[in-house]
């Protein structure tokens, strides 16, 4: 029997990809139900920070940034470009979109794409990663006990107008993928994506619920945006449990100060919106 002290706690990222389609609309995955961790969930497309995520040459991958720049905002001693690595890895292997702009001069280099490997990708397409566009903008960690334990940071950034003209044949090649991680992938407006959850029509986890609150606040993508790049303190999520409901509160609901704050670790920037100056 695992001890739940034992379960190491490994980074994470991931990230809300929105766009107004025409209003605002968050791009989500679903898991597949035998994954031991988060099973059948829709989540937003990211996962584990692996050290691969950290090439030596990442300044030159990351613009916008410095590595020190980066670990700074995360709160970390190094490698805080990493996260930023992660969430475009992971949201390319499960969606196909490429979160990534021209860096340079093209380079046509089909062996380096046939390897599948995001980083080499990168490189052969003189792409790089444009840091200031993706915020993080909160942070959840998985509660005590098994199969699986995450520190998540959880980032924003806006869909470009030109779309990976490829994103359907990918996303296609990953549903056709036998032991694809992802099964299903859409574009949600935030309140319809609460309300099928509350019906029990869409299984989320807690944090995801959390962060659809947050963009359920704002009325476009841009608005989104610029909330999250106004960098907001971080505010703890608090919990209330009246009669045994189970709410979750954000900062200048009614309720939220006399809240419980040990429920859940979690810690969110993008808390503002509409009637809430911050």
């Amino acid at each position: 029997m695992t001890e739940p002290e034992s379960v190491p706690v490994q980074p994470a990222a991931t990230v809300m990809i929105v766009d107004d389609r025409p209003d605002l609309q968050v791009l989500m995955v679903r898991r597949a139900a035998r994954l031991a961790f988060a099973a059948d969930s829709w989540v937003f497309p990211g996962g584990r920070v692996d050290p691969e995520d950290l090439p030596v040459d990442i300044a030159e991958l990351c613009h916008g940034l410095s590595d020190t720049d980066a670990s700074a905002v995360l709160e970390v001693d190094r490698g805080g470009l990493a996260w930023w690595m992660a969430v475009c890895r992971e949201t390319y292997e499960e969606t196909g979109l490429l979160l990534a702009r021209p860096g340079g001069e093209q380079h046509a280099d089909s062996q380096h794409e046939a390897t599948g490997d995001y980083i080499d990708l990168l490189r052969s397409r003189s792409l790089v990663i444009d840091v200031p566009a993706i915020q993080e903008v909160a942070r959840f960690i998985t509660p005590l006990g098994p199969p699986r334990r995450y520190d998540a940071r959880f980032f924003v950034t806006q869909l470009d107008a030109a779309e990976s003209p490829d994103q359907r044949l990918r996303l296609q090649q990953i549903m056709d993928e036998v032991d694809g991680e992802v099964t299903d992938c859409q574009w949600f407006r935030p309140a319809e994506a609460l309300d099928e959850w509350r019906a029990g029509t869409l299984q989320m986890m807690s944090p995801t619920v959390r962060m659809l609150a947050c963009l359920e606040r704002h009325r476009s993508a841009q608005a989104v945006m610029e909330q999250a790049n106004r960098r907001l303190p971080y505010q703890r999520v608090r919990v209330e449990e009246p009669q045994g409901a189970y709410r979750v509160l954000l900062p200048g609901e009614d309720g939220y100060d006399d809240a419980e704050l040990e429920v859940e670790s979690g810690w969110v920037r993008l808390w503002g919106g509409p009637g809430h100056s911050g």
